[in-house]
């Protein structure tokens, strides 16, 4: 089973609930991190990280000399990644989505295929909890590649934490877009409601099931917890603000390490997830 953990802001306690689940699936557990911009999830599962490659997109090369100027390339290309100035060609390789379109339809074959480099995949033990992230190339702007690195890695069996990427965008439906269940992690705030009910529009689109996890839901008001009743929406777990849980998080403790007391609740929330 693959169980992505989302949200649509940043900073709501997404990768706090993804380790809680790892830990408390016990054998046969698989932790993704998704978040290849800014991966966090090793910061608090600590894993021996051993296996490691680099991940690369196909992105094109002028000939000059071959090149007769025709701007088939150049018309083809949606991301600008060439362009045509009269006589002049110039490849834009950062801006280039390696979709291959512009070797095949270079009738001189002026364009040579070169390697950008994207960022890496690393893997890992952390006790029994199987651990691959991503780090991506640091000025690189595609996530979605290295996303789906990621996700190569993806165990035959047993269950997968995926832990998704902020955001309503292509990183973040890259990521949910196979999973079996996706937990919404949000707060009881204006701008936690707002993004939350984004993030909601997304899913629905691509018809995938999720619930909602509100976290800090003492700090805020009631508003959030009404819209998801009004959308028939499920708040599978309220997690009130501790402070104990904030100094365990800026130590780099899992929340279970901080609030114990909420293993339970948890392995509870995982067999509903699972049933």
């Amino acid at each position: 089973m693959k169980i992505a953990i989302a949200s649509g802001k940043g900073g709501t306690g997404k990768t706090t609930i993804a380790v809680s689940l790892a830990l408390v699936a016990g054998e046969n557990v698989q932790y993704l991190d998704c978040d290849v911009e800014e991966p966090n999830g090793h910061l608090f599962l600590n894993p021996a990280l051993g296996a490691k490659r680099q991940v690369h997109l196909a992105v094109p090369r002028l000939i000059a000399e071959r090149c007769t100027g025709c701007g088939q390339c150049g018309d083809l290309c949606r991301f600008n990644a060439i362009k045509v100035f009269g006589a002049t060609v110039m490849v834009f390789a950062d801006l280039c989505h390696s979709c291959g379109g512009c070797f095949l339809v270079c009738p001189e074959k002026a364009l040579a295929e070169e390697k950008r480099l994207v960022g890496v995949v690393e893997k890992g033990k952390s006790g029994s909890i199987a651990f691959v992230h991503g780090r991506l190339r640091v000025g690189e702007a595609m996530a979605v590649p290295l996303i789906r690195a990621v996700k190569e890695e993806s165990a035959a069996h047993g269950l997968i934490i995926m832990d998704a990427p902020p955001g309503t965008s292509c990183p973040l439906v890259a990521t949910v877009t196979d999973a079996d269940y996706i937990l919404l992690v949000t707060e009881a705030t204006p701008f936690g409601l707002h993004d939350l009910q984004l993030t909601v529009g997304v899913l629905r689109q691509l018809g995938r099931p999720f619930g909602v996890i509100i976290n800090r839901s003492d700090l805020g008001d009631s508003r959030t917890e009404k819209w998801c009743t009004t959308e028939n929406i499920r708040v599978h777990m309220k997690i009130p603000f501790a402070r104990r849980i904030a100094e365990g998080y800026a130590a780099g403790q899992p929340l279970l390490a901080s609030c114990p007391e909420l293993r339970d609740p948890f392995v509870k929330l995982l067999k509903e997830l699972q049933s």
